[in-house]
């Protein structure tokens, strides 16, 4: 569905012809140069590259190597080995990187572009996969047979949930991945109409898009683990699989709340990534009249999903432990290297230099015994004991040193190379 909007971003998101000449080339040398010493395997594109859905600007490219079922499915903890060897004799010179998980795959650069080079076994139906990343060529040829005009659609979905970070199912960010963006728009048939459409979610809502399940009750039949997610995707070509179980409820009530704000007032800001900066932060933070803390770190060496978990649970425990100051937003910021930053914003600098501690139903007298030997201040407010605590570090320069040195906090991302407060 064609409109001014999407008119004018199209053209900044969709791959250039000449940026798709260098993809398709560097692709093709790549696999042709494992086919040649790959024996009874074959290795094709996948992913957003072979669908047509890919943004421009994304150099990252999946290589899946397929190897017959029946040969190896009874061996399928071998393929990792198996390619391996194979990239080291087609690329001798090429720095490997080995990526552990359920089935080991590997990382390198080639020709500018970040490849990812995944084994997986050749299936013809879900029901024959040992790993969820056998079935991805299925997922590649059920987006290849949607309509050729969705394709555009598609991008400026992913595009809008890049701009507002609920893009990608890591773990660590929990938002929407392209196949689910792609099954999305395939089923509402336009980037505008599945806005419209998320406008109506209710919690648990089913697509089902190949109605896989022509009574309306795959909540019935999926397995509880896989529907916990605010939204259920039904995977079109495997009716067990839900491929919105990483959503969380988080990234999914953003996705509305931007929802609502772009169909009330378009514009082609909405698909543009904020670009956020110390100076920036601070100056905005300063004209809404708060405070807060932007904090740079370096990360030990270890694997994405693992460190960018490690990232939110720092940012959980920091803002819990400034609740205090009156938290009022934070984020991260990581380009997926050793740098990342958090940033917090709270209403106040200054806590109050005493705080009220809310201890057991006076009924509990075991308890009650044990807060008031614990605390010196105490008395009865609604039938609880309470106790008056005297707080030692009223600013927010000083509780923010302290949380930084807490154990916890150095064993996920050490202490912050530098620490600027507004």
């Amino acid at each position: 569905m064609k409109t001014a909007i999407s008119q004018t971003v199209i053209p900044f998101i969709k791959p250039t012809p000449d940026e798709q000449k260098r993809v398709s080339a560097a692709t093709k040398k790549f696999i042709t140069k494992l086919n040649a010493v790959l024996k009874d395997a074959h290795a094709v594109l996948g992913g957003s590259g072979a669908k047509g859905t890919w943004l421009s600007g994304n150099h990252d490219l999946d290589i899946f190597v397929l190897y017959p079922r029946r040969t190896y499915a009874p061996q399928t903890s071998q393929l990792s080995e198996l390619l391996e060897k194979s990239l080291t004799k087609a690329f001798p010179k090429q720095k490997l990187q080995r990526v552990h998980g359920s089935r080991d795959y590997f990382q390198l650069v080639f020709e500018g572009f970040n490849l990812e080079v995944v084994p997986i076994l050749r299936i013809q139906k879900a029901e024959q996969a040992v790993n969820i990343t056998d079935v991805s060529p299925l997922h590649t040829r059920w987006v290849r047979k949607q309509p050729a005009e969705i394709k555009d659609e598609i991008l400026l979905a992913k595009q809008f949930c890049r701009a507002h970070d609920f893009y990608g199912a890591e773990s660590y960010i929990g938002g929407f991945s392209g196949y689910v963006l792609e099954i999305l728009v395939s089923y509402y048939g336009s980037f505008e109409k599945l806005l419209w459409a998320a406008l109506k979610w209710k919690k648990n809502e089913v697509i089902d898009i190949e109605k896989k399940y022509p009574q309306k009750n795959a909540l019935f039949h999926l397995n509880q683990s896989k529907i916990r997610s605010p939204l259920i995707v039904i995977d079109p070509v495997d009716k067990n699989r839900n491929a919105a179980a990483a959503l969380t409820e988080e990234k999914w009530s953003r996705f509305q709340k931007k929802a609502q704000e772009y169909l009330k007032k378009p514009a082609a800001a909405f698909f543009e990534k904020k670009q956020i900066t110390t100076e920036i932060w601070k100056t905005e933070v300063s004209a809404r009249g708060h405070h807060g803390a932007w904090m740079d770190f370096t990360l030990p060496a270890g694997k994405e999903d693992v460190l960018g978990m490690k990232i939110v649970k720092v940012l959980d425990v920091i803002q819990k432990e400034l609740a205090p100051f009156t938290v009022l937003s934070s984020n991260w910021i990581w380009d997926k290297s050793s740098k990342a930053s958090l940033y917090v914003e709270v209403k106040t600098d200054r806590r109050p230099a005493e705080e009220i501690r809310i201890g057991p139903p006076l009924h509990l007298t075991e308890f009650v015994a044990d807060f008031q030997k614990k605390n010196k201040k105490t008395y009865v407010k609604h039938d609880r004991v309470v106790a008056t605590i005297r707080v030692a570090q009223t600013s927010l320069e000083e509780n923010l040193k302290t949380i930084l040195q807490k154990p916890y906090i150095l064993e996920k991302i050490k202490s912050p190379r530098r620490i600027t407060l507004r």
